[in-house]
């Protein structure tokens, strides 16, 4: 019926005209004006108006071939000509971008369609002859002379039904749908049909409901036997409540999207649920072991039998490249590719991180080389805060951002070689269905957190030993390459040891800390809002910080300069030794606070970033992509060409496209798109005319 409209450029959630995060908001009437007079081409009594085709076909972009069916263009053009005079008016323009904005707006754009007379009621005759022209009657009629349409339309099919009625109707209507045609596949009566004519009235009455993964099942899963009533009933059920079963695995796993359910487990958890029967559930596991053999399910099992939705998250993408049109052709310059793509996003993230709380960093670093005890002389300060406050009373706030520069120049490759690293070794380690074990998530982190260290080393020795300059009053100005030049190119992996024992822990519990906490956080679809994704970047960042903050000690005491009369450090086991006897267990969680008030806010950015920069220049390279980006399910089986979304779709027009397809892949309303032998007929004979003529 019409162009469908998928997640390459909006990925839709539901949607309203009000002010909020996940919210559309109306677009003015200026702005709505000049978008109508662009598109209106009719002129009447010196007022514009837009014709069915410049509404259906120019503006909203669906059916763009030139075999389209003009009369299913008139159909939907009257959802909005609500005088049904064949034009509509700015007014009626205007209006039903509100009504598109309406909680309940997919309902009520099907009630209009079927509202022929525009008096708020739906006729037999109404009913009827939308029903008549849709795809699935021409295939196989619908009696409407039924008991189910006389229930409705009373004995004599006078009944006017009402807006709320009709949703009710429009739900009870696809059910008595699938039972009449099984009636007809069964005329003895016998409650079996064979499994060709299973799949026959489930790619015509429930094509709606099928993905391709489950059409390409549909006769491998009865195994050659005939399917009875009870099994086409459940068969039906499961697929109208796959978001309900996706409630119930969520149940089962406490919210972990990867955890494999057996069929025992789910039934468990099902068990409270009156609408989810033994047979449904057996149905499921008989679909997804005919996808893979396991014996379990997980939620992306779920998303590939679920159809895709009209609704969506809206997220708007800057860019968007495809790669490759398959994962079978990634190549190995392909994921080269993916990883420079990593690479590079995850540079901008990290610069944007380290800006955000460098200030936070200085105080710890002082904090940390602040010596304590008999051997040590003066405190220079007594707590972060003390610190904090003389920083900026004697350096000036700019003092608080010493050493950024090159904190920047290195942290820009370290956070990048961390995320792509990270991601890569995800990907190794995942199965065909994204799954990845916990030691496998720990894994990846570790091997993060080793590969940064020959960019973390040199830029952590030049960054602290700036850092600490400052607390010597009227010393000598220390400059970023002086540092450099005196260290040396082995002096500036001084302390890599540490390093390394400070940031392999630190990213093995870091990165499944935030895979776990982020998947907790997501919503019912396992879509990530923004803030959702800087609270799990926090929340990881404090025990991985905190946990790790001695080896961090140990490393600050070896890269700094000893003053005179402080003690120094010849390697890691010496500094252990000489802090503990010196300082005590105490000194090994020095600047803990500050620490995590730094690290924790700093993933966070850094990995809300990252991620929303993954959104915003989306590149498809066939591999994997960030989870909770999207609300990812599988196409329907009625998929056409995707469409660009179209700049003057503006305010609730940015949901008409998806409300219209939700007509068809909700209610199952196909009507067709192209030409119709009458009309095919009636233009043949009128350019035939045309030529005898001429």
């Amino acid at each position: 019926m019409f162009n469908k409209f998928h997640t390459i450029d909006w990925i839709l959630k539901p949607v309203q005209c009000q002010d909020g995060p996940s919210f559309l908001k109306r677009a003015s009437t200026d702005k709505l004006r000049e978008v109508f007079l662009k598109y209106a081409s009719y002129q009447k009594n010196g007022e514009y108006f837009m014709t069915s085709e410049d509404f259906v076909r120019k503006f909203l972009g669906l059916f763009t071939d030139a075999a389209f069916n003009d009369e299913s263009v008139r159909l939907l053009a009257g959802i909005a000509d609500t005088s049904k005079d064949g034009l509509i008016s700015f007014a009626e323009f205007q209006a039903f971008e509100g009504l598109l904005c309406t909680p309940d707006a997919l309902y009520k754009t099907a009630f209009q369609l079927f509202d022929r007379q525009g008096n708020g009621t739906v006729s037999y005759d109404n009913f009827a002859e939308i029903v008549q022209k849709t795809e699935l009657h021409s295939k196989l009629p619908f009696r409407l002379d039924s008991p189910f349409i006389k229930r409705y339309f009373g004995e004599k099919k006078q009944r006017l039904i009402n807006y709320a009625e009709f949703t009710q109707l429009l739900h009870d209507f696809h059910e008595e749908y699938a039972m009449e045609a099984f009636r007809t596949k069964d005329p003895a009566g016998s409650g079996y049909i064979s499994p060709l004519d299973f799949h026959d009235i489930m790619v015509n009455v429930k094509r709606h409901l099928l993905t391709a993964d489950v059409k390409d099942n549909l006769v491998a899963i009865t195994e050659g036997h005939k399917v009875s009533f009870p099994y086409f009933m459940a068969f039906t059920s499961l697929l109208n409540n796959m978001e309900l079963i996706k409630r119930i695995y969520l149940h089962a796993t406490q919210g972990n999207r990867t955890e494999p359910v057996t069929k025992d487990e789910l039934l468990y958890a099902a068990q409270t649920m009156s609408q989810i029967t033994p047979l449904e559930i057996d149905i499921l596991f008989q679909l997804t072991g005919a996808l893979h053999h396991t014996g379990r399910v997980v939620y992306s099992d779920l998303n590939n039998i679920a159809p895709e939705h009209y609704t969506k998250h809206i997220t708007t993408r800057l860019a968007e490249i495809r790669a490759v049109e398959s994962p079978a052709d990634r190549s190995a310059f392909i994921q080269i590719l993916e990883s420079t793509y990593r690479f590079t996003l995850g540079s901008m993230a990290g610069a944007v991180g380290a800006t955000v709380v460098y200030p936070i960093d200085l105080v710890k670093t002082r904090m940390q080389n602040q010596r304590t005890g008999s051997y040590i002389g003066e405190v220079a300060y007594r707590n972060s805060w003390d610190c904090f406050k003389k920083v900026i009373r004697h350096e000036g706030f700019l003092g608080l951002y010493r050493g950024l520069l090159p904190q920047l120049m290195g942290v820009a490759p370290e956070k990048a070689i961390k995320l792509t690293v990270n991601d890569l070794v995800r990907d190794k380690l995942s199965d065909k269905q994204g799954t990845i074990p916990v030691w496998a998530e720990v894994l990846a982190g570790g091997c993060a957190g080793a590969s940064q260290v020959v960019f973390t080393n040199p830029l952590e020795i030049v960054k602290i030993r700036l850092q600490v300059a400052g607390e010597i009053a009227g010393g000598a100005k220390v400059r970023a390459l002086a540092v450099v030049r005196d260290l040396g190119l082995f002096g500036l992996y001084k302390g890599a040891r540490a390093c390394l024992l400070r940031d392999v822990p630190f990213s093995a519990i870091y990165f499944p800390t935030y895979a776990h906490t982020k998947a907790l956080f997501a919503d019912e679809d396992g879509y990530n809002h923004p803030l959702t994704l800087l609270a799990a970047g926090a929340i990881a960042g404090v025990p991985a910080a905190s946990l790790v903050t001695p080896a961090d000690v140990i490393k600050t005491r070896l890269q700094v300069v000893a003053r005179t009369g402080q003690t120094t450090y010849t390697g890691v086991w010496d500094a252990t030794k000489k802090i503990m006897a010196e300082e005590g267990p105490r000194a090994f969680w020095k600047g803990t606070a500050a620490r995590v008030f730094r690290s924790s806010p700093q993933f966070g950015v850094t990995l809300v970033t990252y991620e929303l920069l993954q959104r915003l220049f989306y590149v498809d390279f066939g591999g994997s992509h960030p989870t909770g980006s999207e609300v990812h399910k599988s196409k329907s089986i009625d998929t056409l060409n995707d469409i660009r979304l179209n700049a003057d779709h503006i305010g609730g027009y940015r949901a008409a496209v998806p409300l219209l397809n939700g007509i068809e892949s909700k209610f199952g309303l196909f009507l067709p798109r192209f030409q119709s032998r009458h009309q095919q007929h009636t233009i043949e004979s009128s350019s035939t005319g045309s030529k005898k003529t001429s």
